[in-house]
This record gives C-alpha cells, structure tokens and sequence, in this order.
C-alpha cells in the first residue's frame, strides 16, 4: 500500500470486531441507554474498518468513538450536538452526564481492547481483509 493511501486509512479495526468488542462492553454490565453502533466506514483500500457511534438521547446529537489514526491504540471522541447550543433542565443535563459517562467509558474500553489486541498480535499487516 502506497504510503499516502496510508495516511488516509482508518485503523484497521473491522466492523464485526468493533460489534464484538461493544457487546462484550454491555455484556459486563454497563448500563447503555444510549443508541449504540458500530457502523459501516470504508478506508480508501475499501475495507470496512467499522466507527462506533453513541446516539445521544438527551440532546440531539450523537458522539463519535474512533482511533486517533492508522493502526493506532489510542481512541478519542468527537461530539456533536445538531443545534449547536443547548438549553436543558437540570434533570436533563444530569441524564446527558449520565450518557457522556457511558460513552467515555465505552471509549477508553475501546482504547484498552485496541491495546491488548495490539499486544497480542503486534502491528497487523494491511494485506489483510477487515
């Protein structure tokens, strides 16, 4: 793979991986009353490499969890809220805190499942179908 054509590519994280890796998350009890999916996102090779996303249910938005960049551990979240500013009760505000709480959580499980899947296998080859 060309070096620039690298430099545009997502982690190589697979969408089914991604989904397995969430249900293991909800599995362990966490309690998730947010939308959330792993969904379908190409690299330009046109693998699948899978962006998780949290549908917020207190503000109209959504937040994105992906790897920082190609084949690396560390995640990051991106926020976005459809009207730009919000007004909310106090009640509301605390059921979004609620959410971010969930979805940081979600992240930086993300963060170590890419780690010990790094560390088990070392950098993957970007030969491989996602």
């Amino acid at each position: 793979m060309p070096e620039d054509a690298i430099a545009d590519s997502p982690p190589r994280r697979s969408r089914s991986m991604l989904q397995e890796w969430v249900r293991e998350f909800i599995d362990q009890g966490h309690l998730v009353a947010s939308d959330v999916r792993v969904v379908e996102r190409e690299d330009t090779a046109e693998r699948d490499t899978g962006l998780v996303t949290v549908g917020l249910v207190h503000a109209k938005g959504s937040i994105h969890l992906e790897p920082v960049g190609y084949d690396e551990p560390l995640w990051h979240a991106t926020v976005e809220l459809d009207d730009g500013a919000l007004s909310i009760p106090p009640y509301v505000l605390a059921s979004l805190a609620a959410e971010l709480v969930v979805a940081g959580n979600l992240c930086t499980f993300l963060q170590w499942k890419s780690l010990e899947w790094d560390r088990d296998s070392g950098r993957h080859d970007t030969t491989e179908s996602a």
